[in-house]
């Protein structure tokens, strides 16, 4: 919940208030309030601009996430879907761009201009496996590129994961698919 709503504007908000408070016990000679107010709320009200100009936005959802597909992500999905899910979708602070490490370990990345960026998510159920769709704008980084990475795509989010590499050429978007390898759940059963 604390990652869906932005510390900066909270920051904001209360340091402002708390230097509003301080100026006028500052005008009615009031010297405890305006100490609280100069001293807390004006360093709050700057922290919090600065965490603004750091400030990188949730990605969206493509698409709303259906209640069975919460559940078969509640069975299925990996720690490490679970994490790029979570990480995505919240207020992020001093980062270029999600998943910019990742990128630049897998040599997607070669320069900040040139990075794909991640402009959406979507979660969904293929052939009865969990999957998460990442939606990357790559207007430098071909199909081709990705499709060499494949493997090393596959590694570096699994184990127990597969991989899809589509392109949407209307707006040169790659889509990345993780999905559930059921097989790999199946041989590791204890059952």
């Amino acid at each position: 919940m604390f990652g869906q709503i932005p510390l900066s504007l909270v920051l904001i908000n209360v340091g402002g208030l708390l230097a509003l408070i301080g100026f006028f016990a500052y005008a009615i000679d009031d010297p405890t309030f305006n100490l609280i107010g100069f001293f807390y709320g004006i360093p709050l009200f700057l922290g919090g601009l600065a965490l603004k100009s750091a400030e990188l936005e949730p990605v969206p959802f493509i698409k709303v996430t259906q209640p069975n597909l919460v559940k078969l992500r509640e069975a299925q999905a990996t720690p490490t879907l679970n994490q790029i899910r979570k990480d995505v979708t919240r207020y992020r602070y001093g980062q270029e761009a999600h998943l910019d490490v990742a990128l630049e370990k897998l040599g997607l990345a070669p320069s900040d201009d040139d990075r794909p960026v991640l402009t959406g998510l979507e979660e969904s159920e293929i052939g009865g496996a969990y999957a998460l769709t990442l939606g990357f704008y790559s207007p430098f980084m071909t199909l081709d590129v990705w499709q060499e990475k494949h493997e090393k795509i596959t590694k570096f989010f699994g184990p127990g994961i597969k991989v899809t590499i589509e392109p949407d050429d209307e707006e040169e978007e790659i889509k990345v698919t993780l999905i559930v390898d059921r097989a790999q759940e199946r041989v590791t059963s204890p059952v």
